[in-house]
């Protein structure tokens, strides 16, 4: 006999209990995905950076160069993900090639919480030698430490 979770949300067509229905995305097409990111931020972020320091921003041998280079650089793109996480469930790269993150718990859809945990993720994943983002070319659910923080899991659409 089988009872339903009277738990589990309405419009959550997740099944929890059998992952096999899930197409866990592998580690090459999420570092491509990763890469258009890359270079989409860097289109957006760079004419801004020049704008704001001019061919000074170039010349610096400082990491950081004042507020704006921070706002611009770091607060900006983690602003900007989040947000893409939150409402597109994927970050342009990924939508691109037709991945999505979704949340691990009774709905796919991720929360604030989850996505701000997974992007500060991020940071700890790639501490030592990137060991937590190459994690996801041996895990089982191709989940990075950034993902298994906030119960996540990118999977193909």
């Amino acid at each position: 006999m089988t009872e339903d979770n009277i738990y589990k949300t309405p419009e959550s067509d997740l099944n929890v209990e059998n992952n096999a229905v899930l197409e866990f995305a592998g580690f090459w097409i999420r570092v491509v995905a990763s890469i258009i990111d890359t270079i989409m931020i860097m289109i957006i972020t760079l004419p801004l950076l020049y704008i704001v320091y001019g061919s000074a921003m170039w010349e610096s041998e400082s990491m950081v160069n004042g507020f704006w280079d921070v706002m611009i650089s770091y607060i900006l793109p983690a602003i900007v993900v989040i947000l893409f996480w939150r409402y597109k469930s994927a970050t342009p790269g990924k939508m691109i090639l037709g991945l999505k993150v979704i949340s691990l718990g009774d709905s796919e859809k991720l929360s604030v919480g989850q996505s701000i945990g997974r992007y500060i993720g991020y940071f700890p994943a790639m501490l030592i030698f990137m060991l937590g983002i190459i994690w996801v070319a041996f895990d089982k659910k191709k989940q990075g430490w950034h993902d298994k923080m906030a119960n996540t899991a990118v999977v193909k659409r």
